[in-house]
């Protein structure tokens, strides 16, 4: 993937997004938009100073994002797990993106909130 493409990330993705995950694919049609990323493997720092040792992914969620250009937004998150060596427990970072309740980011839900109020009077 190119240097551009790249840049252009942070304008697409909620934002902080890419300070924990990767782009590891995409793909698109008329209709649609496929992000696909996965955690960084980068210890929590509520796990700092623990003897951590990465265990690959939990099963990737998939949550709709805005559209862009009439296309909906689909982003398929793979987070990461890791093994806590002394205690032998699987544990995670604290990642509260997704707004509860629902399979949208928290982003997604406030502005369809708000187009609510609009166009409710």
């Amino acid at each position: 993937m190119d240097d551009s493409f790249k840049s252009l990330l942070p304008l697409l993705l909620p934002d902080g997004l890419l300070v924990y995950f990767t782009l590891s694919n995409h793909n698109f049609d008329e209709e649609t938009l496929h992000i696909y990323l996965e955690e960084k493997n980068v210890i929590p720092d509520e796990h700092a100073g623990q003897k951590l040792l990465s265990k690959g992914f939990f099963e990737s969620v998939t949550i709709q994002d805005f559209p862009i250009r009439g296309r909906n937004v689909f982003l398929h998150i793979k987070r990461r797990r890791w093994l806590n060596l002394e205690t032998n427990k699987v544990v995670h970072r604290n990642w509260d993106i997704v707004a509860q309740g629902t399979r949208i980011t928290k982003d997604f839900a406030s502005f369809l909130k708000e187009i609510g109020r609009y166009t409710s009077s």
